[in-house]
């Protein structure tokens, strides 16, 4: 076997037990040594943080230096958060986002076919 043929199998094998140590170290170890206030009042952001990583890029997608591009997902998200904050259901922002999406995509297609 040489290097060529070992070298991918090596870097599946270290990836993921770096993966493993770094999700699983904190729930082997993570009794025993305590965390500050500081670091426990800020992991409280780490969700909120990890899904604007996730849904800024969707709603407003980027080319290469032209910034970011309009899409109707945008205005079916900001529906969505208006319903969502009148609500404080969580089905209801899922359901009148995606009606509000395919309700304005119809009303662009009627309005401009070729598009």
């Amino acid at each position: 076997m040489s290097f060529d043929d070992f070298y991918p199998y090596a870097a599946i094998v270290l990836l993921a037990l770096s993966t493993l140590l770094t999700r699983a170290g904190f729930l082997l170890i993570g009794d025993y040594i305590p965390l500050p206030d500081r670091v426990r009042s800020a992991l409280r952001f780490a969700p909120i943080a990890g899904l604007t990583a996730i849904i800024v890029p969707v709603l407003l997608p980027w080319e290469a230096g032209a910034g970011p591009q309009f899409d109707l997902k945008l205005i079916a998200a900001m529906v969505a958060v208006f319903v969502f904050i009148r609500t404080r259901n969580a089905f209801m922002l899922i359901a009148s986002g995606m009606v509000a999406l395919w309700c304005f995509r119809w009303l662009v297609g009627l309005l401009f076919p070729g598009v």
